[in-house]
């Protein structure tokens, strides 16, 4: 019984991992291809995008795929869209992991925005020290705004490099610890973090750390993605998962 996973976020490494432990089912892992080095998954690979949701369609009826699992980042929305569609299209179950986003609390000064291009125009006219923790692909938006200092944070490197006077560059992958993103907070005078709404413990220290500062962070709302069966957890997916085939999961899965 084949599963399509689509991935390039920790859970979905966890739940291939996991569900590649059920003899009876067969896991490919899906990865866009836009990180250079990505992280060694636990099942076979593809990579490369499938050409829109007629292309998904198609490959999952040629591919013979029994389900299609959705765990991609919160604000793939396209994906998620094509994949619902795809889906339906070629008449295969679909699940999707729901990464529940962060809670905030009263002590965090929080200001949403709806895109990247409203996060830019939150942060104002005067010059501020930002830090951009959103990925690469979007930090271009940014030049539009050059008179603040960015601290830019991404796996890959931000190319081209962003059209300001005063950019720096840090190239790492998470996790990242509450004292350690503290520490870089500090040290840089960062007042302001432009972040998405991504939820989950790897990134959360950014969060926390802010709180701790009383750092402003301006919050990209999530997207709205469509509705399929869905899991909070890579636990509740891989249950879902199993039980759509009838199977028991192994012990520890």
């Amino acid at each position: 019984m084949r599963i399509l996973i689509l991935g390039g976020t920790t859970e979905a490494r966890q739940a291939a991992e996991r569900l590649a432990t059920v003899p009876e089912l067969d896991v490919t892992l899906s990865l866009a291809g836009r990180t250079g080095n990505p992280v060694r998954q636990p099942v076979p690979v593809r990579v490369g995008g499938f050409g829109g949701a007629k292309g998904l369609a198609r490959y999952l009826s040629e591919q013979r795929i029994d389900l299609l699992i959705d765990a991609t980042h919160p604000y793939a929305a396209r994906i998620s869209a094509n994949a619902a569609e795809a889906a339906q299209e070629a008449g295969v179950a679909i699940l999707a992991l729901r990464r529940p986003g962060w809670e905030q609390r009263d002590s965090d000064r929080w200001t949403f925005a709806d895109d990247v291009a409203g996060a830019v125009r939150v942060l104002g006219s005067r010059p501020r020290r930002v830090f951009l923790s959103i990925g690469r692909q979007e930090a271009g938006a940014f030049a539009a705004a050059p008179q603040h200092f960015y601290l830019v944070r991404s796996v890959d490197p931000v190319e081209p490099p962003l059209a300001v006077p005063d950019a720096l560059y840090i190239l790492a992958r998470g996790p990242f610890a509450e004292e350690a993103e503290r520490e870089l907070l500090a040290a840089h005078r960062i007042d302001a973090i432009v972040s998405k709404d991504s939820g989950g413990a790897a990134s959360h220290g950014k969060i926390a750390a802010a709180r701790a500062l009383g750092i402003e962070v301006i919050m990209i709302r999530r997207p709205e993605l469509p509705q399929v069966p869905a899991a909070s957890t890579v636990e509740g997916l891989v249950e879902m998962a199993v039980a759509h085939f009838g199977l028991v999961a192994a012990r520890g899965v």
